[in-house]
């Protein structure tokens, strides 16, 4: 996967897209990641990416005109390696539907990202009609789309054949199968009179299959009971969910 990252702050994506399975991602040649500095298409000599917003107001707006062709030199250089490419073009703002897994899962089919990074009190409305999509992480206010920017990629680059080297890790995620996780211990065995629950330690794999599949059930229904309206439950799960009700 190619991701083209649009943005007026490189420095933002320099550390995190060097480390870890992004750094790892990208040496295997898995994922190319590549930032792009929208100055680099502003047309005066000052380099002006930005400007004060008709009808008055606090704060700067980004130049339609400059984000516009940053867009455009994007797709024209990925089309360029590859005949026919599935592309995604995405805005990173408060207005886009908030990023879930489902979403993700999605994203990692494409073989294109375009990443447009806002910034200041927004980018001019006329860049909409190039956007495929708008995407927020959020209901809060941050000062750009750099960061959205980098949870996106994160959380679609572990979906990559190969970025995972175990690629159950990545099937047992948190909300991948739209659940929370179940929880992990390792040694030592017993910490500050905690100890690991005896079944872990068991070796029966059928038992703890089910103990996690209870308690990925009891952590979903305690913290974020809405997600269980929301996927399909076996009758092996509605009956572990009934024996976590009368133990509470």
């Amino acid at each position: 996967m190619r991701v083209d990252i649009l943005t007026l702050f490189l420095e933002m994506f320099r550390g995190p897209l060097n480390e870890s399975l992004l750094k790892k991602a990208q040496e295997k040649g898995l994922l190319s990641l590549n930032l792009v500095a929208l100055r680099n298409f502003t047309a005066d000599k000052h380099k002006t990416a930005d400007d004060t917003p008709y009808g008055g107001g606090a704060g700067m707006v980004m130049k339609a005109n400059v984000v516009v062709a940053g867009i455009i030199s994007s797709k024209e250089k990925a089309e360029s390696r590859k005949s026919k490419v599935e592309s995604r073009t995405i805005l990173l703002c408060p207005t886009g539907k908030v990023l879930t897994q489902a979403k993700v899962n999605e994203l990692a089919n494409y073989k294109h990202l375009t990443l447009i990074c806002g910034h200041y009190e927004g980018i001019d409305e006329r860049i909409r009609g190039y956007v495929d999509e708008e995407i927020s992480i959020g209901d809060y206010v941050l000062t750009g789309g750099e960061i959205p920017a980098l949870v996106l990629i994160d959380a679609v680059a572990r979906q990559l054949p190969g970025v995972v080297k175990e690629a159950d890790s990545v099937a047992n995620d948190s909300f991948y199968k739209g659940l929370l996780d179940y929880p992990s211990y390792t040694k030592p065995e017993e910490f500050e009179g905690h100890k690991v629950p005896e079944v872990l330690l068991s070796g029966h794999h059928e038992e703890i299959k089910r103990w996690r599949r209870k308690m990925t059930l009891k952590l979903t229904l305690e913290k974020r009971p809405e997600l269980l309206a929301k996927i399909e439950l076996n009758k092996e799960d509605r009956k572990m969910l009934e024996e976590i009700c009368r133990s509470m």
